[in-house]
């Protein structure tokens, strides 16, 4: 039986308060967190999305973060990686980027270089990766890599992601953050998410044994390991160190 329309009414009417208090405690709630404004200084669509991914995990309570891409500013800059460390590369970027928006932006600009160290090659590629990448036949870096280790047995193939991040603040201020993350080489591909050299870095850091790459772990594994995402997390609390 359907109910009388001052019960209905009535319910509506309850609903109602009950609806505004809460929308009332949840605007509270927004008003008392903290906005940061990121600006990702790249133009890498994978990286933006795990950037995007890593940020949505591991931001503190409170802190509420918005990335901004520079194809949203208008910018097309592409700062040339003309360093020989990450942190070189990373800081090129970051400067350009910083220094083509305005401080009354109030962003702060992160950018970040990162590679693949085999030991077996002397930490090769290393800062070279993405052009190690570029360069090899069909853009495959994985195929290149598993032929230049080919007569390499298992227990020589340690390897590791490396990735530092800069930051820079509206008033200039610098800061770098690293982030490792250690592993073998496979003989083959494996695995279907990811980029990069994922599909042949089999994970060997924390909880993670060897018997999956990174391409095979969920984003969840891999961002919670990964150098991107370890160094993400440690940018995440400085940012909310300081606002506090």
């Amino acid at each position: 039986m359907l109910a009388n329309s001052g019960d209905v009414f009535h319910g509506c009417e309850v609903y109602a308060e009950e609806w505004f208090a809460a929308a009332l405690v949840c605007l509270d709630t927004l008003n008392s967190m903290t906005n940061i404004r990121i600006l990702i200084a790249s133009n890498n669509a994978h990286k933006l999305q795990e950037f995007g991914e890593i940020t949505q995990l591991y931001a503190p309570a409170g802190l509420r973060v918005e990335l901004v891409t520079p194809e949203q500013l208008g910018l097309s800059l592409d700062p040339g990686e003309t360093a020989s460390t990450y942190m070189g590369n990373a800081q090129i970027k970051a400067r350009a980027f910083h220094n083509a928006i305005s401080q009354k932006d109030n962003l702060i600009v992160l950018a970040d270089d990162s590679g693949l160290e085999v030991d077996a090659l002397d930490g090769r590629p290393g800062v070279l990766s993405a052009r190690y990448h570029k360069s090899a036949p069909h853009g495959d870096g994985c195929a290149a890599l598993i032929r230049e280790l080919a007569e390499m047995p298992t227990a020589s193939r340690a390897a590791r992601f490396h990735a530092v991040i800069v930051l820079i603040y509206p008033d200039g201020r610098e800061f770098a953050l690293n982030g490792v993350c250690e592993g073998r080489i496979a003989h083959e591909k494996r695995g279907a998410g990811g980029f990069g050299f994922d599909p042949v870095f089999f994970v060997e850091d924390d909880r993670f044994d060897g018997t999956r790459t990174m391409s095979e772990l969920t984003s969840i594994e891999k961002h919670s390991v990964s150098h991107r995402g370890r160094a993400m997390q440690k940018v995440l609390q400085e940012i909310a160190t300081r606002r506090a």
